[in-house]
Formats: structure tokens, sequence, C-alpha cells
């Protein structure tokens, strides 16, 4: 079995506004072993959760699959920024509220595979209208739905964020988890 820990050869293949890419090499029995891997500061995604227990949710247009997705608020990890801090920055700016608190419920790797992106997941709670500030060429449009309207959309479809999924998911475990009831 090929030592995976440490590459003989890493090299910067791309480096861009949202994420590099390196090359490494591995030495490996068969010979040399290559692999890109996508390098990412990290993402926040936010459930946010109004007083009558609705969850704000956007559909925003990603360019990469060229449709609108309905999805939770999220966003990279600016320099400097702890997550807690870009979980409040990216639910103002893309949602229009700001929350009294904000919890970590978690964290997983996005897609292991190929990139090193880890999205930490937090409950907003105790939210009040601000005024949104949404960057240069966002296209996103706000949506209250309960909690069994997102299980519905999930099975249907029309919810296909893998992000989103998992961590409405793992919100929807806590919250049984906690005792509490929504719907």
């Amino acid at each position: 079995m090929p030592n995976m820990t440490i590459p003989a050869k890493s090299e910067r293949i791309h480096d861009g506004n949202v994420f590099s890419v390196d090359r490494l090499t591995f030495e490996t029995e068969a010979g040399p072993l290559v692999k890109d891997v996508v390098r990412h500061p990290g993402a926040v995604t936010v459930i946010a959760v109004t007083g009558d227990r609705r969850l704000v949710m956007i559909r925003n247009h990603r360019v990469a699959v060229g449709a609108r997705l309905l999805e939770l608020c999220a966003g990279k990890l600016e320099p400097g920024e702890t997550p807690i801090e870009s979980a409040g920055r990216e639910l103002e700016e893309e949602t229009g509220f700001s929350a009294a608190s904000i919890i970590p419920l978690g964290r997983f790797y996005t897609s292991p595979g190929f990139a090193d992106e880890l999205m930490h997941v937090f409950e907003a709670t105790n939210l009040t209208s601000v005024p949104r500030r949404l960057e240069p060429g966002e296209d996103i449009e706000v949506v209250m739905l309960t909690a069994n309207e997102v299980e519905e959309a999930i099975r249907t479809g029309a919810l296909c964020d893998g992000k989103t999924i998992a961590a409405f998911h793992l919100w929807r475990l806590l919250c049984k988890t906690s005792g509490d009831s929504d719907g």
C-alpha cells in the first residue's frame, strides 16, 4: 500500500479567488501516483429559524450547474474570520436577517475525495431584519419554509444541494435529541 500521507512532490497548478488546486505526486511501488486536490479556506452554512419555526432558505443562481438552487445561506470563510463571524456575516448579507443567537451544530467535509473544504454548520435564532448586502453578481431570493416543507423538497428532488441536505439532517437530528419539535 502506498504512503499517501506525505507527497513526494506538491505543485500549485491553480490559484483562484475561491479555491486553489495542488497537484500531489506520491511514490508507489507501481510508480508515481498523481492526485489533484482542491484547497478551500472553509465555509459556513446557517440554519436560520424564525420565531414561528420557519427556516430562512434562499434560491441562489449557481453558475457551475446553470440553475437556481434551493439552499441554506452559506459562504466561504474570509481571511482572519472565525466560522461564527462568517455565519453572522453571510446570514445578514444573503437573507437580510441578523441573529441574537448563533450556535455551532457541527462540521463536515463537503467532498473529501478531491477537496479539503470543511463546512461549519450553525443554527441562528432570535432573528431581526437588517439590510441585505448582496455581492456584485449575486442573484438570491429569500424563501421561508417549514421543516416539513424542506423534507418534502428533499424527497422530491426540488432541493438537491448537498451541503443543505447534510446540514438540515444534522439540525433535525440535534433538534430531536434536544426535544425541540418543529414542522
